[in-house]
């Protein structure tokens, strides 16, 4: 049976627009202004085929170490902001008309977003169309248009790259002529990924090829540290403050992809994902308060005071100030301890690593890591 899986983290989603979910392809939108940080990239081109099911676990466990690969990344001394954007494909419940293929997250900010629908994605027998959905994405997502970003597609899969109608070496060219790097991904022996293409795909697109097995498990060392830092990463929450119409549905997705991450405790995604937590790359500004005021143009002064939560509708201006004042403190010091707990803890897993000589290299999250690092390293980006 056909089975491609195509890589954001490309989350790591439904209709055009940033965090938007529906049917179809999507038309691209303007991307909104933003200001001069530096910006990480990534769309993930996910098969949706049958077979893939180990793939898209690997996917779900370990999206969280992926995105904290970037919480020590710099440029010039300024910290990045990360977007992820997925596609499913090669799935038979998608339009044939379309390619199998489905656009479902646009580039966005909202981690919790790309987990949610991550976790959503089911797999079914198919067509997997590689230069076609890499077309798509180049076409349909917004992308930046600045040289200094880094701007990456990954596509995985174990069907050869050259099915369908779009012939892949002109896909990947149209990437590169755009900024935009190509990596492949062969879920199976790294010879058959060559004979078939995907190697070629990747260095038309100046990307990584790399081979993995999608039913591997994933490794993962318990640390003394995990228990710790996963209840800091729940405890967290009680430092956002819920506001405006999104107020509901983001703080209940945010306890949503708790739940996802705990789910998959065994690789140690609760606790990779109370790290993301503790950086700058998890931002809620939709829903939260106190990302809003940091991370946009909103003003306290000019918020409704209907779109206040209930404890805070009462406050003078002045109160208020201060109660989102003390929310952002609190969260500060709970993402301090939470880093701090982190780097004993990645002392700890090395020299684990090291006394057992495993390396997981084989597995989705790795192989993003090793190409993201080049491709970021090229384009100045600092990683500690």
């Amino acid at each position: 049976m056909k089975h491609l899986a195509a890589l954001v983290i490309s989350c790591c989603m439904m209709a055009v627009g940033a965090g938007a979910s529906g049917a179809g392809l999507g038309v691209r939108e303007p991307a909104p202004e933003r200001d001069e940080k530096p910006l990480i990239q990534i769309a993930i081109l996910l098969d949706t085929s049958n077979s893939m099911d180990g793939l898209i676990d690997q996917a779900k466990a370990q999206l969280w170490k992926i995105v904290n690969e970037f919480v020590a990344a710099k440029k010039n001394g300024v910290a990045p902001a990360l977007q992820v954007a997925l596609y499913e494909y090669g799935n038979n419940s998608l339009p044939p008309k379309e390619g199998y293929i489905r656009l479902v997250l646009q580039m966005t900010d909202d981690l919790d977003k790309v987990s949610r629908e991550l976790f959503a994605l089911t797999t079914n027998g198919g067509s997997e169309y590689c230069g076609q959905v890499i077309k798509v994405a180049v076409g349909a997502l917004d992308w930046s248009t600045s040289s200094r970003d880094l701007k990456a597609i990954f596509i995985a899969g174990n069907e050869p790259f050259t099915q369908g109608g779009v012939d892949y070496r002109h896909a990947c060219m149209g990437a590169v002529a755009k900024g935009i790097t190509v990596s492949a991904i062969y879920c199976g022996p790294y010879n058959t990924g060559v004979n078939t293409k995907w190697a070629d795909g990747a260095a038309l697109a100046d990307g990584d090829y790399m081979n993995i097995d999608q039913d591997r498990k994933v490794v993962h060392i318990s640390a003394p540290q995990d228990k710790e830092i996963a209840r800091l990463g729940v405890t967290i929450n009680t430092t956002y403050i819920a506001y405006g119409t999104y107020a509901a549905g983001g703080q209940a997705n945010q306890a949503e992809q708790d739940g996802n991450a705990g789910r998959y405790g065994w690789a140690g995604s609760n606790v990779q994902r109370a790290v993301s937590k503790s950086s700058r790359q998890y931002v809620n500004s939709s829903w939260d308060l106190v990302d809003a005021l940091r991370e946009t143009n909103v003003k306290l002064d000019d918020v409704k005071e209907k779109d206040l939560p209930e404890e805070m509708k009462k406050m003078t201006i002045d109160e208020r100030k201060a109660y989102v004042k003390g929310k952002a403190d609190e969260r500060k010091s709970i993402q301090a301890k939470i880093q701090k707990l982190n780097e004993a803890r990645k002392t700890y897993v090395a020299k684990e690593l090291k006394k057992r000589a495993e390396s997981g290299e084989n597995t989705f999250d790795a192989a993003i890591i090793k190409a993201l690092r080049r491709q970021a390293e090229a384009k100045g980006f600092q990683i500690d």
